[in-house]
């Protein structure tokens, strides 16, 4: 793993330094590993993942196709319960918790950004913005407030009656991001986000990811590009399913 580490941290973990205040890490992975079952045997996708990451922090998966990142990932994001090892959440033990109560802490905390944008086709910019309210216990009109504040901070109140047909990729992916983080999520993760943008949109939303981690939202991002990569504060290598060091 080659990284460059925020000063607060000192080891491949991400621990606190010698002498700075001692926080429980927002990630906590230890030995987590996901095999499939072959007719040869076991085929492992993950091995012995030991990873901290800490609130604030900005780190990029990098690595060959098929090393494990968008795997990891999805493990982080509580998608996939199916590995062996522990992975804890802010002092939660998540390994131990039953796929109905592993989805709301997901929904609670957690806000993911795809490369596909992954926009519903049949509902507005608006429309989209207002889908993860709907799971929260929130008032219709909290709920158009936080709508229209979104809107306006990203710029797009002009876009808010179109639908994802009628935006080009950079703004697809701008309306993803906004519906990621409209219920205010501890933790973004976004797997491959510019991967289909030209690179000035592409630039534009990693100024945007860096916004958001100044203003204290934990980002992990996988990516294949060294200068999206320099983004964030620390980078994690993985090949074939091991973390290198």
């Amino acid at each position: 793993m080659t990284t460059t580490q925020p000063a607060t941290t000192s080891s491949a973990t991400g621990q606190p330094a010698v002498g700075s205040p001692q926080t429980s890490p927002l990630i906590r992975l230890r030995d987590v590993e996901k095999r499939y079952q072959t007719r040869a045997g076991f085929t492992y996708v993950l091995r012995q993942i030991r990873l901290d990451l800490n609130e604030g922090d900005f780190v990029t998966f990098m690595g060959p196709s098929g090393a494990g990142k968008s795997t990891l990932l999805s493990i982080i994001g509580m998608f996939d319960g199916e590995y062996e090892g522990e992975y804890q959440f802010r002092g939660q033990s998540v390994n131990a918790l039953k796929p109905r109560d592993r989805a709301a802490l997901n929904k609670q905390h957690i806000g993911f950004v795809f490369q596909q944008f992954h926009l519903l086709d049949d509902m507005t910019v608006a429309e989209n913005l207002d889908l993860p309210l709907s799971y929260r216990d929130l008032r219709k009109s909290e709920r158009e407030s936080l709508v229209a504040d979104t809107l306006d901070r990203f710029g797009i109140v002009a876009k808010k009656d179109l639908f994802p047909s009628q935006l080009s990729g950079g703004q697809q992916q701008l309306v993803a991001i906004a519906r990621a983080i409209i219920a205010k999520p501890s933790l973004i993760l976004a797997d491959e986000p510019t991967g289909n943008l030209h690179t000035d949109q592409g630039r534009e939303i990693m100024d945007l990811f860096r916004r958001l981690n100044q203003e204290g939202t934990t980002i992990i991002q996988v990516t294949h590009n060294p200068t999206w990569a320099a983004y964030g504060h620390r980078i994690v290598t993985l090949k074939d399913g091991w973390m290198e060091k």
